[in-house]
């Protein structure tokens, strides 16, 4: 584990693996100000200082990651992922589907509470930081064996890493806004 003063490589994710059934169409490729919600997402991490970002899913035009076992929601893209990083790092991971995240918030779970074995924003499951080492890879693939849904899941994996919290000014808990149906994106988009 790393000191205070050490960093890991931080890699920004975005899990954009999802069917998007509730919304009926592609959330990654949503129009949000004239280019697709998924680029977006991707220039926010990087904003936020990511040394590098990747997607989690099969986007051919983004090089994602494809899930090694369909079917198992954000904990197995989240997986995948972590199956090529080498090396412990720090994964910042937000979903394709909160349009309204800052560079500023996001520069918060990367960096704040540094030792924190994962970080998430207070009473959200997502965004959030996991400190991806060798403890963490066992935690997620003895989890994605899980048989129960509700224990193959990102708030399960929090809960056995103890995940710290970051609490939330109004103005930041207003970014968390998700965009899983037409009305949600219609409220957010105006």
């Amino acid at each position: 584990m790393p000191t205070a003063t050490e960093r890991l490589p931080c890699i920004g994710v975005v899990l954009a693996g999802g069917q998007s059934t509730r919304m009926g169409r592609d959330k990654a490729l949503l129009d949000w100000r004239g280019r697709p919600l998924l680029e977006r997402q991707l220039d926010a991490l990087r904003a936020a200082g990511v040394d590098e970002a990747r997607v989690s899913g099969d986007r051919h035009g983004y090089r994602g990651i494809a899930d090694a076992q369909p079917g198992l929601g954000p904990l197995g893209g989240l997986a995948a992922i972590a199956g090529t990083v080498a090396g412990d790092a720090d994964l910042v991971v937000i979903p394709v589907d909160m349009p309204l995240l800052g560079a500023a918030l996001l520069g918060r779970l990367r960096t704040e509470q540094p030792l924190a074995r994962g970080l998430r924003c207070a009473g959200h499951v997502l965004p959030m930081r996991l400190r991806l080492d060798t403890e963490s890879r066992g935690l997620l693939a003895a989890l994605l064996r899980e048989r129960e849904p509700r224990r193959r899941s990102l708030r399960a994996l929090q809960q056995a890493l103890d995940c710290a919290e970051v609490a939330l000014a109004a103005d930041e808990a207003a970014q968390l806004a998700d965009c899983n149906t037409e009305a949600s994106w219609d409220e957010v988009s105006r």
